[in-house]
Protein backbone atom coordinates (compact mmCIF):
# COMPACT_ATOMS: atom_id res chain seq x y z
CA UNK A 1 0.00 0.00 0.00
CA UNK A 2 1.50 3.56 -0.92
CA UNK A 3 1.39 6.47 0.08
CA UNK A 4 -2.04 7.57 -2.03
CA UNK A 5 -3.36 10.52 -3.98
CA UNK A 6 -4.51 13.44 -1.81
CA UNK A 7 -8.09 13.43 -2.38
CA UNK A 8 -11.67 14.67 0.18
CA UNK A 9 -12.26 12.05 2.66
CA UNK A 10 -15.02 12.61 5.69
CA UNK A 11 -14.43 14.54 8.46
CA UNK A 12 -14.04 12.41 11.92
CA UNK A 13 -13.84 13.79 15.18
CA UNK A 14 -10.09 13.56 17.07
CA UNK A 15 -11.28 11.14 20.15
CA UNK A 16 -11.04 12.55 23.53
CA UNK A 17 -12.20 11.70 27.28
CA UNK A 18 -13.75 13.39 29.88
CA UNK A 19 -14.95 12.82 33.30
CA UNK A 20 -18.96 11.84 33.13
CA UNK A 21 -21.61 10.93 35.67
CA UNK A 22 -23.64 8.10 35.69
CA UNK A 23 -27.14 9.23 35.65
CA UNK A 24 -28.62 5.86 35.59
CA UNK A 25 -27.74 2.14 35.14
CA UNK A 26 -31.36 0.35 34.08
CA UNK A 27 -31.51 -3.47 33.50
CA UNK A 28 -32.82 -4.42 29.79
CA UNK A 29 -32.25 -8.25 30.85
CA UNK A 30 -30.69 -10.76 33.04
CA UNK A 31 -26.95 -9.81 31.47
CA UNK A 32 -27.39 -6.48 30.28
CA UNK A 33 -28.03 -2.88 31.28
CA UNK A 34 -28.61 0.07 29.66
CA UNK A 35 -26.24 3.18 31.72
CA UNK A 36 -27.10 6.89 31.33
CA UNK A 37 -24.63 9.61 31.55
CA UNK A 38 -25.15 12.97 32.48
CA UNK A 39 -23.76 15.57 29.71
CA UNK A 40 -22.54 19.08 31.34
CA UNK A 41 -23.48 22.05 29.77
CA UNK A 42 -19.77 23.31 28.42
CA UNK A 43 -19.33 19.56 27.11
CA UNK A 44 -22.39 19.10 25.30
CA UNK A 45 -20.73 20.47 21.85
CA UNK A 46 -18.32 17.69 22.17
CA UNK A 47 -20.67 15.08 23.07
CA UNK A 48 -22.87 15.82 20.20
CA UNK A 49 -24.07 12.16 17.93
CA UNK A 50 -25.25 10.81 15.00
CA UNK A 51 -27.81 7.99 15.83
CA UNK A 52 -25.06 4.67 15.17
CA UNK A 53 -22.61 6.23 16.51
CA UNK A 54 -20.11 4.76 19.87
CA UNK A 55 -18.41 5.89 22.59
CA UNK A 56 -15.32 4.38 24.82
CA UNK A 57 -15.22 3.54 28.10
CA UNK A 58 -12.18 3.95 30.03
CA UNK A 59 -11.41 2.52 33.65
CA UNK A 60 -8.18 1.30 35.69
CA UNK A 61 -8.40 -2.34 37.25
CA UNK A 62 -5.88 -3.37 39.43
CA UNK A 63 -3.61 -0.48 38.12
CA UNK A 64 -4.97 -1.61 34.63
CA UNK A 65 -6.10 0.41 31.70
CA UNK A 66 -9.18 -1.06 30.02
CA UNK A 67 -11.08 0.51 27.42
CA UNK A 68 -14.24 -0.98 25.80
CA UNK A 69 -16.67 0.38 22.65
CA UNK A 70 -19.99 0.54 23.69
CA UNK A 71 -23.09 1.93 21.17
CA UNK A 72 -24.98 4.41 21.81
CA UNK A 73 -28.86 3.22 21.94
CA UNK A 74 -31.06 6.05 22.31
CA UNK A 75 -31.85 9.45 20.11
CA UNK A 76 -31.82 11.82 23.32
CA UNK A 77 -31.98 15.07 24.77
CA UNK A 78 -28.29 16.83 24.51
CA UNK A 79 -27.83 16.28 28.33
CA UNK A 80 -27.51 12.74 28.27
CA UNK A 81 -25.78 9.92 26.37
CA UNK A 82 -26.92 6.60 26.96
CA UNK A 83 -25.26 2.95 25.94
CA UNK A 84 -26.09 -0.61 25.74
CA UNK A 85 -23.58 -2.88 27.68
CA UNK A 86 -24.01 -6.88 27.56
CA UNK A 87 -22.00 -8.79 30.22
CA UNK A 88 -19.52 -10.71 28.27
CA UNK A 89 -18.47 -14.20 29.63
CA UNK A 90 -15.44 -13.64 31.33
CA UNK A 91 -15.49 -10.01 30.60
CA UNK A 92 -13.27 -7.71 33.30
CA UNK A 93 -16.11 -4.34 31.83
CA UNK A 94 -19.05 -5.38 30.90
CA UNK A 95 -19.14 -7.79 34.22
CA UNK A 96 -18.13 -4.33 36.59
CA UNK A 97 -20.48 -2.55 34.73
CA UNK A 98 -22.90 -5.19 35.07
CA UNK A 99 -22.77 -6.18 38.73
CA UNK A 100 -21.10 -2.61 40.44
CA UNK A 101 -22.00 0.51 37.86
CA UNK A 102 -24.46 2.72 39.86
CA UNK A 103 -25.41 6.61 39.53
CA UNK A 104 -23.34 8.80 40.98
CA UNK A 105 -20.32 7.30 39.67
CA UNK A 106 -17.69 9.09 37.35
CA UNK A 107 -16.57 6.87 34.73
CA UNK A 108 -14.09 8.31 31.66
CA UNK A 109 -15.93 8.41 28.65
CA UNK A 110 -14.63 9.42 24.73
CA UNK A 111 -16.77 11.51 22.68
CA UNK A 112 -18.51 9.99 20.16
CA UNK A 113 -16.89 7.83 17.01
CA UNK A 114 -17.86 6.04 14.11
CA UNK A 115 -19.20 5.75 10.63
CA UNK A 116 -22.12 3.15 11.45
CA UNK A 117 -24.59 6.23 10.40
CA UNK A 118 -26.98 6.55 7.55
CA UNK A 119 -26.54 8.22 4.31
CA UNK A 120 -29.54 8.20 2.90
CA UNK A 121 -30.27 11.49 4.60
CA UNK A 122 -28.37 14.63 5.94
CA UNK A 123 -28.11 14.74 9.32
CA UNK A 124 -26.38 16.76 11.73
CA UNK A 125 -24.70 15.79 15.06
CA UNK A 126 -27.30 15.08 18.00
CA UNK A 127 -29.96 16.37 16.10
CA UNK A 128 -32.28 13.69 14.56
CA UNK A 129 -34.63 16.14 13.34
CA UNK A 130 -32.15 17.08 10.31
CA UNK A 131 -33.68 13.84 9.22
CA UNK A 132 -36.09 15.65 8.10
CA UNK A 133 -34.32 17.87 5.63
CA UNK A 134 -34.99 19.91 2.45
CA UNK A 135 -37.23 17.25 0.27
CA UNK A 136 -34.96 17.51 -2.47
CA UNK A 137 -31.74 16.05 -0.20
CA UNK A 138 -33.85 12.93 0.85
CA UNK A 139 -35.34 9.80 -1.10
CA UNK A 140 -39.02 9.76 -0.85
CA UNK A 141 -40.80 6.95 1.52
CA UNK A 142 -36.98 5.61 2.55
CA UNK A 143 -37.27 1.97 3.23
CA UNK A 144 -34.53 0.65 6.04
CA UNK A 145 -33.84 -2.93 6.96
CA UNK A 146 -31.41 -3.66 9.69
CA UNK A 147 -30.09 -7.41 10.50
CA UNK A 148 -28.93 -7.35 14.55
CA UNK A 149 -27.07 -9.82 16.40
CA UNK A 150 -27.47 -10.01 20.28
CA UNK A 151 -26.25 -6.57 21.45
CA UNK A 152 -25.78 -5.30 17.60
CA UNK A 153 -29.59 -4.48 18.56
CA UNK A 154 -27.34 -1.38 20.70
CA UNK A 155 -26.67 0.93 17.11
CA UNK A 156 -29.63 0.06 15.30
CA UNK A 157 -32.26 1.14 18.58
CA UNK A 158 -30.92 4.62 17.80
CA UNK A 159 -30.84 4.34 14.23
CA UNK A 160 -34.52 2.83 13.86
CA UNK A 161 -35.86 5.29 16.36
CA UNK A 162 -34.10 8.33 14.29
CA UNK A 163 -36.13 7.61 11.61
CA UNK A 164 -39.36 6.24 13.11
CA UNK A 165 -39.46 9.46 15.19
CA UNK A 166 -38.03 12.13 13.20
CA UNK A 167 -39.68 11.53 9.44
CA UNK A 168 -43.35 11.10 8.92
CA UNK A 169 -43.03 8.05 6.21
CA UNK A 170 -39.94 6.18 6.04
CA UNK A 171 -40.24 2.53 6.55
CA UNK A 172 -38.10 0.40 9.21
CA UNK A 173 -37.59 -3.55 8.69
CA UNK A 174 -35.72 -4.98 11.86
CA UNK A 175 -34.18 -8.78 11.87
CA UNK A 176 -33.06 -9.61 15.24
CA UNK A 177 -31.22 -12.69 16.56
CA UNK A 178 -31.34 -14.15 20.20
CA UNK A 179 -30.85 -16.97 21.83
CA UNK A 180 -33.96 -16.89 23.49
CA UNK A 181 -37.11 -14.50 24.87
CA UNK A 182 -35.50 -13.55 27.97
CA UNK A 183 -32.00 -12.31 26.39
CA UNK A 184 -33.77 -9.72 23.73
CA UNK A 185 -32.18 -6.20 24.72
CA UNK A 186 -34.59 -3.21 24.66
CA UNK A 187 -37.27 -5.93 23.95
CA UNK A 188 -39.71 -3.67 25.51
CA UNK A 189 -38.62 -0.58 23.26
CA UNK A 190 -39.19 -2.41 20.25
CA UNK A 191 -42.75 -3.05 21.01
CA UNK A 192 -43.70 0.27 21.68
CA UNK A 193 -42.24 1.08 18.63
CA UNK A 194 -44.39 -1.26 16.75
CA UNK A 195 -47.13 -0.42 18.97
CA UNK A 196 -46.91 3.45 17.86
CA UNK A 197 -45.77 2.79 14.21
CA UNK A 198 -47.71 -0.28 13.42
CA UNK A 199 -47.48 0.38 9.56
CA UNK A 200 -43.88 1.15 9.34
CA UNK A 201 -41.88 -0.84 11.69
CA UNK A 202 -41.45 -4.53 10.99
CA UNK A 203 -39.93 -6.96 13.59
CA UNK A 204 -38.87 -10.09 12.70
CA UNK A 205 -37.03 -11.73 16.07
CA UNK A 206 -34.87 -15.18 15.50
CA UNK A 207 -34.66 -17.58 18.42
CA UNK A 208 -32.27 -19.61 17.94
CA UNK A 209 -32.70 -21.89 20.81
CA UNK A 210 -36.52 -22.06 21.46
CA UNK A 211 -39.30 -22.83 18.89
CA UNK A 212 -40.78 -20.39 17.54
CA UNK A 213 -44.94 -21.24 15.42
CA UNK A 214 -43.30 -20.31 12.10
CA UNK A 215 -39.87 -22.41 11.60
CA UNK A 216 -38.35 -19.31 9.92
CA UNK A 217 -37.77 -17.87 12.98
CA UNK A 218 -36.38 -20.49 15.29
CA UNK A 219 -32.51 -21.75 15.44
CA UNK A 220 -29.37 -20.13 13.81
CA UNK A 221 -29.94 -17.53 11.25
CA UNK A 222 -27.94 -19.48 8.28
CA UNK A 223 -28.09 -19.55 4.21
CA UNK A 224 -30.96 -21.06 4.27
CA UNK A 225 -33.20 -18.85 6.38
CA UNK A 226 -31.37 -15.89 5.04
CA UNK A 227 -32.55 -16.61 1.41
CA UNK A 228 -36.09 -17.39 2.39
CA UNK A 229 -36.15 -14.03 4.44
CA UNK A 230 -34.81 -12.06 0.90
CA UNK A 231 -36.93 -14.02 -0.94
CA UNK A 232 -40.74 -14.00 1.20
CA UNK A 233 -40.26 -11.50 3.29
CA UNK A 234 -37.94 -8.13 2.46
CA UNK A 235 -38.69 -6.82 -1.17
CA UNK A 236 -34.84 -6.36 -1.43
CA UNK A 237 -35.70 -3.96 -4.32
CA UNK A 238 -37.34 -1.32 -2.09
CA UNK A 239 -34.48 -1.17 0.18
CA UNK A 240 -32.70 2.00 0.12
CA UNK A 241 -30.20 1.18 3.04
CA UNK A 242 -29.03 -1.86 5.01
CA UNK A 243 -27.69 -1.86 8.55
CA UNK A 244 -25.98 -5.13 9.87
CA UNK A 245 -24.23 -5.63 13.16
CA UNK A 246 -23.19 -8.08 15.14
CA UNK A 247 -20.22 -11.05 14.72
CA UNK A 248 -18.04 -11.36 11.75
CA UNK A 249 -19.72 -14.21 10.99
CA UNK A 250 -23.10 -12.86 10.78
CA UNK A 251 -22.00 -10.03 9.13
CA UNK A 252 -20.12 -11.23 6.73
CA UNK A 253 -23.18 -14.09 5.53
CA UNK A 254 -25.78 -10.98 4.90
CA UNK A 255 -23.11 -8.82 3.26
CA UNK A 256 -22.20 -11.57 0.64
CA UNK A 257 -25.62 -12.52 0.12
CA UNK A 258 -26.98 -8.74 -0.52
CA UNK A 259 -23.89 -8.56 -2.74
CA UNK A 260 -24.44 -11.94 -4.48
CA UNK A 261 -28.09 -10.29 -5.18
CA UNK A 262 -26.77 -6.94 -6.93
CA UNK A 263 -27.15 -4.51 -3.99
CA UNK A 264 -24.50 -1.95 -3.91
CA UNK A 265 -22.05 -1.54 -1.17
CA UNK A 266 -22.49 1.53 -0.47
CA UNK A 267 -25.93 0.84 0.37
CA UNK A 268 -24.97 -1.44 2.98
CA UNK A 269 -23.99 -0.41 6.36
CA UNK A 270 -21.98 -2.79 8.75
CA UNK A 271 -20.48 -2.95 12.21
CA UNK A 272 -18.93 -5.90 13.77
CA UNK A 273 -18.10 -7.06 17.50
CA UNK A 274 -14.92 -8.61 16.48
CA UNK A 275 -13.34 -9.58 13.59
CA UNK A 276 -13.64 -13.10 14.25
CA UNK A 277 -9.63 -13.48 14.90
CA UNK A 278 -8.93 -15.20 18.27
CA UNK A 279 -6.01 -12.46 18.62
CA UNK A 280 -8.45 -9.91 18.49
CA UNK A 281 -8.55 -7.89 22.07
CA UNK A 282 -8.15 -4.37 22.64
CA UNK A 283 -3.95 -3.77 23.08
CA UNK A 284 -2.48 -2.27 26.82
CA UNK A 285 -2.59 1.34 27.61
CA UNK A 286 1.04 1.69 26.73
CA UNK A 287 2.90 0.19 24.04
CA UNK A 288 4.25 -2.86 24.39
CA UNK A 289 7.58 -2.10 25.62
CA UNK A 290 10.64 -3.71 22.98
CA UNK A 291 14.39 -3.58 23.63
CA UNK A 292 16.88 -1.75 20.37
CA UNK A 293 19.96 -2.89 19.93
CA UNK A 294 22.39 -0.41 18.89
CA UNK A 295 23.15 -1.77 15.73
CA UNK A 296 19.57 -2.94 14.68
CA UNK A 297 18.01 -1.59 11.70
CA UNK A 298 14.63 0.37 12.56
CA UNK A 299 11.48 2.15 10.92
CA UNK A 300 11.16 6.03 12.08
CA UNK A 301 7.45 6.96 12.59
CA UNK A 302 6.72 10.31 12.73
CA UNK A 303 3.36 10.78 13.83
CA UNK A 304 1.30 14.49 14.39
CA UNK A 305 -1.13 14.41 17.05
CA UNK A 306 -3.16 17.55 18.96
CA UNK A 307 -0.80 19.93 17.33
CA UNK A 308 2.71 18.49 18.51
CA UNK A 309 5.31 16.11 16.51
CA UNK A 310 6.63 13.16 18.15
CA UNK A 311 8.69 10.29 17.04
CA UNK A 312 9.46 6.40 17.50
CA UNK A 313 11.36 3.93 16.48
CA UNK A 314 10.55 0.86 15.43
CA UNK A 315 12.64 -2.15 15.11
CA UNK A 316 11.95 -4.23 11.71
CA UNK A 317 12.45 -7.21 13.36
CA UNK A 318 9.37 -6.63 15.62
CA UNK A 319 7.44 -6.01 13.17
CA UNK A 320 4.69 -4.15 15.16
CA UNK A 321 2.03 -1.39 14.64
CA UNK A 322 2.45 1.80 14.02
CA UNK A 323 -0.27 2.56 17.11
CA UNK A 324 2.36 0.44 19.30
CA UNK A 325 5.16 1.95 18.47
CA UNK A 326 3.13 5.91 18.90
CA UNK A 327 1.89 4.70 22.03
CA UNK A 328 6.06 4.06 23.76
CA UNK A 329 6.13 7.85 22.70
CA UNK A 330 2.83 9.08 23.50
CA UNK A 331 -0.02 7.08 25.68
CA UNK A 332 -2.60 9.87 24.63
CA UNK A 333 -2.65 8.60 21.09
CA UNK A 334 -6.71 7.51 20.40
CA UNK A 335 -7.32 4.15 20.04
CA UNK A 336 -10.61 2.08 21.33
CA UNK A 337 -10.47 -1.67 20.37
CA UNK A 338 -7.45 -1.98 18.40
CA UNK A 339 -9.06 -4.96 16.52
CA UNK A 340 -9.08 -2.70 12.89
CA UNK A 341 -13.07 -2.60 14.01
CA UNK A 342 -13.98 0.67 15.60
CA UNK A 343 -11.70 3.48 13.64
CA UNK A 344 -10.36 5.39 16.29
CA UNK A 345 -7.35 5.23 15.60
CA UNK A 346 -7.58 6.66 12.37
CA UNK A 347 -4.88 8.68 11.24
CA UNK A 348 -3.31 9.52 6.91
CA UNK A 349 0.14 8.37 5.74
CA UNK A 350 1.78 12.09 4.64
CA UNK A 351 5.22 10.31 3.50
CA UNK A 352 6.08 6.66 3.10
CA UNK A 353 4.54 3.58 2.65
CA UNK A 354 2.53 1.07 4.96
CA UNK A 355 0.73 -2.07 4.69
CA UNK A 356 -2.55 -2.39 6.33
CA UNK A 357 -3.79 -5.88 7.63
CA UNK A 358 -7.46 -5.41 8.28
CA UNK A 359 -10.03 -2.63 7.69
CA UNK A 360 -14.02 -2.85 8.90
CA UNK A 361 -13.86 0.54 10.24
CA UNK A 362 -12.66 2.89 7.20
CA UNK A 363 -14.94 4.07 4.19
CA UNK A 364 -13.50 3.05 0.62
CA UNK A 365 -12.89 6.72 0.12
CA UNK A 366 -10.75 7.49 3.68
CA UNK A 367 -8.58 4.39 2.26
CA UNK A 368 -8.00 6.34 -1.26
CA UNK A 369 -7.95 9.72 0.42
CA UNK A 370 -4.73 8.02 2.66
CA UNK A 371 -6.14 6.80 6.09
CA UNK A 372 -5.37 3.91 7.47
CA UNK A 373 -6.31 2.01 11.17
CA UNK A 374 -2.76 2.50 12.70
CA UNK A 375 -3.46 -0.77 14.98
CA UNK A 376 -3.64 -2.55 11.63
CA UNK A 377 -0.94 -0.92 9.85
CA UNK A 378 2.83 -1.53 9.71
CA UNK A 379 5.53 0.86 7.78
CA UNK A 380 7.15 -0.68 4.74
CA UNK A 381 10.06 2.34 4.29
CA UNK A 382 12.46 3.28 6.26
CA UNK A 383 11.02 6.70 7.40
CA UNK A 384 6.71 7.43 7.89
CA UNK A 385 5.05 10.19 8.59
CA UNK A 386 1.04 9.92 10.01
CA UNK A 387 -1.01 12.76 10.61
CA UNK A 388 -3.47 11.78 13.93
CA UNK A 389 -5.16 15.46 13.40
CA UNK A 390 -6.32 15.16 9.49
Amino acid sequence: MTSPTQTPAPARRRAKFHALTVASVRPLTENSVEVTFDVPEELREDYNYLPGQYVALRRDFDGQEVRRSYSICDVSDPGTISVGIKKDLGGLFSTWANEELAPGMTIEVMNPQGAFTSKVHVTSMNNPEALVDAESARTAKPHIVSFAAGSGITPVMAISKAFLERTNDADVELVYSNKGQNDVMFAEEIGDLKDKYPTRLAAHHILTRENRPNPLYSGRLDQEKLDLLLDRVIDVERVDEWFLCGPFEFVQMIRDTLAARGVAAEKVRFELFTTGDPADGPSPARGRQIQIDSNEKTYTINFHLDGTDSTSESPVSANETILNAALRSRPDVPYACAGGVCGTCRAKVITGEVEMDENYALEPEEVEAGYVLTCQTRPTTDTLTVDYDA
